[in-house]
Order: C-alpha cells, then structure tokens, then sequence
C-alpha cells in the first residue's frame, strides 16, 4: 500500500565492488537460473547465473512457503493472463519483470481486491496515490481495478522508489508504509541494508518484504535482483560480469585459400 507522493525518479548507477556476503543455498520447489541484471540493477541482461537466498530470509521462507502452498498453488495455476499483462507494462518502463510477484502479495492477482484502510486493485493503490500517478479514482470508476492501468501506475511508482533507494528490498518496504518510515529506519540503524535496519520497519513492511522474497522463490526455484540488497547485487553483477568475460570467445581471422596452403605448407 502506498502512502506518500511521488519524487522524480533518478537512476544511479552502481560501482563495481568486489564483496563477500552470506549467502545460503535455497531451492524450492525446483532448481531454476534467472537473468542477471545490468549493474544498475534495472534492465535484463543476457548471462545467467543462480542467485541465492541470503541466510537472514530462510527460515521465513520456509515458514511462508509451508503455511501458504495451497494459496500459491491456486495463484499460480490463475497467473498466465495477468502476467502476461504486467510483464509487458513492467518490460516498457525498463523494469524488471520479477516485480510482479509483489501483486501476488498484495492482492492474490485480483483486481477487486479491497484493503481495511481503502486500497484497492490488483496492486493495492491508495486513491490519493492513485490519482497522483494519473489513474481516475471516483465512486462509479475506478481505474485502480484495471490491471493494465493500475499496472502502469505500479510501475511508474516503483521506478520512482528506486530512483529514491536504489535497493529493491527497501523499494518494496516503501511500497508497503511509504518512504518516511524507511528513512527513519535507515537514521536509527545507521545502514541502508534492509537485513540490518529491518527492524526499525513497522513489522508488517519488513514482513511484506520478505513475503515478495519467498513468493517469488515459490515462482521461480531461486532470486533475482529484486531478493537482494544493493550491495549485493553489485556483488552478483561482478561475478556475472567475470563470468561473461570467461566466456567470450574471439571470432576467428578470415583467412584466404592462398594463406591457408601456406599455412599448411609452413610458408
């Protein structure tokens, strides 16, 4: 849910770092790569490479995972339509398409989804925030329950909150209670790493943060950069970048068929 105004959205870019993180190895239900990401964390790449669970969310879960599976296996076997649709808007704004796993947590994918405090839609919008983001919001219509617009409204929101943190981990506890108490979080721990501030969250944002992560390792077996800190991702950039510079193979000369018989002949 949202609670605050929009700022203008600026992307930063990210500078190579070479770090040790813990991680911890997580596969549910199967084994699955994903795309690495650019280095800002942003638009799709083309090397593969596993992401995996950072040790702090693994317990939760699992946790998460157990006591929902019959909710999520009914999800998934409704998603192929909606997902199609927020793949594409997500791909237009340049975003990465695993943030549609945070509709599933907000809504279960149902466009007529209502909160206790007035959100609505498939992607929970406030009318305030709603309308800011340019969605029509009256008593006989409401734009928040069309997933293709209140999809665009989501994703103009979210390349704002990351143009904002420049983390997916606080983007989506800012999603949740609004960027004011993400700063607050950061000043009182000293750290914008979400594992070490998250408990100056209020406990349903850090509780939805990891909700996104375990929803989306039961969609697709492992992470992606939105299950991972700023600092981490930099991190996973770097290795995929090494491991693409491994692998890149240099074309050949061409060589006519005069110097290949004098190749041949050691001329």
């Amino acid at each position: 849910m949202l609670h605050s105004k929009l700022s203008k959205a600026v992307f930063i870019g990210h500078l190579l770092l070479f770090l040790i993180l813990p991680f911890t190895s997580f596969q549910h239900p199967k084994d699955i790569s994903v795309l690495a990401e650019d280095t800002n964390c942003i638009a799709p790449a083309t090397a593969v490479q596993q992401v995996q669970l950072n040790k702090n969310a693994v317990k939760f879960v699992h946790s998460y995972l157990n006591k929902n599976n019959e909710d999520l296996v009914k999800i998934k076997e409704r998603s192929v339509s909606p997902f199609r649709t927020i793949d594409g808007v997500l791909r237009k704004y340049g975003l990465p398409t695993q943030l549609k796993y945070l509709a599933v947590i907000e809504s279960e994918l149902k466009s007529s989804a209502v909160s206790r405090v007035g959100a609505a839609g498939t992607w929970q919008l406030m009318p305030t925030t709603a309308r800011l983001l340019g969605l029509k919001v009256t008593k006989g219509y409401d734009e928040r329950r069309l997933l293709g617009k209140s999809t665009k409204a989501a994703a103009l929101y979210l390349r704002d909150l990351y143009g904002e943190f420049g983390d997916w981990l606080l983007v989506m506890a800012a999603y949740n209670c609004g960027p004011g108490p993400v700063y607050s979080a950061i000043r009182k721990s000293g750290s914008r790493n979400f594992w070490r501030l998250q408990y100056h969250l209020p406990a349903e944002s850090r509780d939805h943060v990891k909700k996104f992560i375990a929803t989306h390792y039961y969609f697709e077996g492992n992470g992606s950069i939105t299950t991972l800190t700023k600092a981490e991702c930099v991190q996973y950039n770097t290795a995929v970048m090494l491991l693409a510079t491994k692998q890149v193979k240099l074309p050949l000369p061409s060589v006519d068929n005069q110097a290949r018989q004098n190749i041949a002949f050691g001329n």
